[in-house]
């Protein structure tokens, strides 16, 4: 129950109950947050970049470097792929991933699926469509993606991808 205070009032005004509206405003702001983890929801870009997802992918890579180092640099400039698998409720699924970085920041992404499900078709695509706009121009070791358009696990796979080639393409 939430309780109201209202504070004694001039003559001719009318009561203002501000405990209940805060309490509304508190109320929408949780069943929006709720909203948020549902797998259903598109996600903007700045909704996208943030933790680390549940699901422990594993991933195998093969990369290709061309290039150098840059001065400054963590990581040999070049393109590199590989693979990131995540769990689903139905199967594990795979992806691959191919990021050219240029002074260690993401100059191009590539994210190629290979769904088991119809579900994770529909996921994947989204994912795809929208992770150019989440990583491209970003340092490489300032993104760890959440979710994008949508997808939540696709991320998972994506991530471990990412480790790998950080792992490959350091100087």
């Amino acid at each position: 129950m939430i309780r109201t205070t209202v504070a004694p009032r001039p003559r001719g005004t009318r009561p203002v109950r501000v405990g209940v509206a805060a309490a509304s405003v508190v109320g929408i702001a949780a069943l929006a947050g709720c909203a948020a983890g549902d797998s259903d929801a598109a996600a903007t870009p700045e909704e996208s970049a943030a933790t680390t997802p549940s699901v422990a992918p594993s991933a195998s890579a093969t990369a290709s470097a061309t290039g150098s180092a840059s001065s400054g640099s963590t990581y040999v400039d070049g393109t590199y792929t590989a693979d990131g698998s995540y769990a689903t409720p139905e199967s594990v699924e795979t992806i691959s991933v191919t990021v050219t970085l240029e002074g260690d920041v993401i100059t191009d992404v590539e994210v190629t699926g290979d769904p088991q499900k119809r579900e994770s078709e529909e996921y994947q695509g989204r994912f795809i469509g929208g992770i150019s706009d989440v990583v491209v121009g970003k340092d490489i070791d300032e993104i760890s993606v959440s979710r994008v358009a949508g997808s939540s696990l696709t991320s998972g796979g994506f991530n471990d991808a990412i480790e790998t080639i950080k792992a490959e393409a350091a100087a």
